[in-house]
């Protein structure tokens, strides 16, 4: 099966949340330091600001980077895509709607008839095998070893 990279829907959101990924740790971060840079400059800084921001900081820095790491899958895939070589077409005969089929002496009918007498001709050979076989155990157990004097162990 030779799917096409841009018609896989995996493809399609590794990049959408990858881009979203790092769209979001981008605006953390930046919004982040951007607060607390703001905030230190003006003396205005509390605990809350200096050690939430520090952890958003670093939650918006890992969500940058798996969006980063995400778009480069991204593109590793399409690079290798474009490298793989894509399956020849083949071509197909046209159907020629015109032409009759070969028609058969035998009416459909008839073949079925046929086939039902050979299925019943095989299943009356069946029946005389097994009755050829319970005569020759000669009324024994019904074991084929026993009729035939063959030892099993």
């Amino acid at each position: 099966m030779n799917k096409s990279l841009t018609r896989s829907i995996g493809f399609w959101l590794l990049l959408i949340l990858s881009l979203a990924a790092a769209g979001v740790g981008g605006w953390l971060v930046a919004g982040q330091i951007g607060s607390m840079t703001t905030t230190l400059l003006a003396n205005t800084a509390t605990g809350v600001d200096v050690y939430v921001g520090q952890s958003l900081v670093v939650v918006g820095a890992v969500l940058l980077g798996a969006g980063v790491i995400g778009i480069l899958i991204a593109v590793a895939l399409t690079a290798v895509q474009a490298l793989l070589p894509s399956a020849a077409p083949v071509a197909v005969e046209a159907i020629d709607w015109t032409a009759q089929e070969p028609a058969t002496d035998v009416p459909e009918s008839a073949a079925v008839d046929e086939t039902v007498a050979e299925a019943s001709a095989a299943s009356a050979d069946a029946a005389v095998e097994t009755t050829d076989d319970a005569e020759r155990q000669n009324g024994s157990s019904g074991s084929t070893a026993t009729a035939t004097k063959i030892s099993v162990k």
